[in-house]
């Protein structure tokens, strides 16, 4: 296993860019410590599998390096990099069987027949399936397909990194929490370097120790699950994790505090002294309705179960809240509250505020 550095990368796809603009990929500074468990997580266009592809080699970016611990791999070929990869649709061989598809990267490197042996007995246990050893892997269901297909990944113990290519994609819903539970425990009991790319953010806060977010090409955070729900650092990654998403709402700074629709709201802490447009972040979980706050307008209330997810009017502007227990109903007139301690400033995107201490 390696740690894997990325310093300085960038990388456009046109022979003469120009602009800032004409980059996939903006400026990435990043390490991934060995042995850990990494998502990169944003929307389709982001970025992701132009990292993806740089890492694996099968892209060379146009500045930058590519270290695996203290090796520079920049230059080096795929097949040189000492990595595995699983893809969006299972990678197996239908006449092979089981077995056969595990033992093949082994045999393939000319490992010896007891290894072999031993290892795809190992792997077929951790991803339970060993009563299908003998069979046809024609015969199985997509989602043992991509079992066994993440099993060819992990079955050598000799890679740098294993990557994984929005696995779950042609999963049916009903099994991705089995494989993604499976895929959790895989790591935990081989402990090997993991970098998992998807577009669905309950993949990535499930399966990862570290979230990297990617916007436009660009990192905008990386951190725990927790982090990034508790305290986003931009107000995409607030928007783009939690369902619903952050409220990010227009706001006026003057006379030391925040004002949104006429109203000072109460902040975490000080904000930092700069220019730029500045909106506050509070997520539908900390909005409250009290006896005092803003005044709103209930447009929507949808019961999702555990709690009511309401949608409310102050102004022209809506705000989400997540509440429990008997809820307003539409077109009440009701006064909203922001838990100050997670009520944050942002300016230009970024957040602006200091930690409540």
């Amino acid at each position: 296993m390696a740690q894997i550095t990325l310093s300085n990368l960038r990388h456009s796809y046109s022979a003469t860019p120009k602009t800032r603009d004409d980059y996939a990929l903006k400026e990435i500074d990043l390490t991934w410590e060995d042995g850990g468990a990494y998502a990169l997580l944003g929307p389709s266009g982001c970025g992701k599998s132009t990292l993806l592809n740089i890492i694996s080699g099968l892209l060379n970016p146009s500045e930058g390096r590519i270290l695996f611990d203290d090796t520079d791999v920049t230059s080096l070929p795929p097949d040189q990099r000492n990595i595995a990869q699983v893809f969006q649709f299972p990678v197996i061989y239908d006449t092979m069987t089981v077995y056969d598809n595990l033992a093949f990267p082994l045999r393939n490197r000319g490992v010896a027949a007891a290894k072999v042996d031993a290892r795809v007995t190992e792997i077929a246990d951790m991803l339970e399936v060993t009563d299908m050893l003998g069979l046809r892997a024609a015969g199985l269901s997509p989602d043992n397909k991509q079992k066994i297909s993440m099993g060819r990944g992990l079955v050598r113990d000799d890679v740098n990194v294993v990557m994984f290519d929005e696995p779950l994609t042609v999963i049916d819903p009903h099994l991705k929490w089995k494989l993604r539970s499976k895929l959790k425990e895989l790591h935990q009991r081989v402990r090997a370097t993991m970098i998992y790319v998807t577009h669905d953010q309950t993949e990535a806060l499930t399966f990862a120790d570290q979230v990297v977010v990617m916007q436009d090409g660009e990192i905008v955070q990386m951190g725990t699950p927790v982090d990034l729900f508790e305290r986003p650092q931009h107000t995409f990654v607030g928007h783009f994790i939690g369902s619903p998403g952050m409220n990010i709402l227009p706001c006026d700074l003057r006379d030391g505090g925040a004002f949104f629709q006429g109203e000072q709201v109460a902040l975490e802490g000080p904000a930092s002294q700069g220019d730029g447009e500045t909106q506050i972040g509070i997520r539908p979980e900390f909005v409250s309705i009290a006896d005092q706050g803003l005044d709103a307008t209930i447009t929507k209330v949808a019961d999702v179960g555990r709690h009511n997810v309401v949608e409310a009017r102050v102004g022209d502007i809506e705000v989400k809240a997540i509440l429990e227990g008997d809820t307003p109903v539409k077109g009440s007139s009701v006064k909203l509250a922001f838990r100050p301690d997670q009520t944050r400033l942002y300016r230009d995107g970024w957040i602006a505020t200091e930690a409540a201490s």
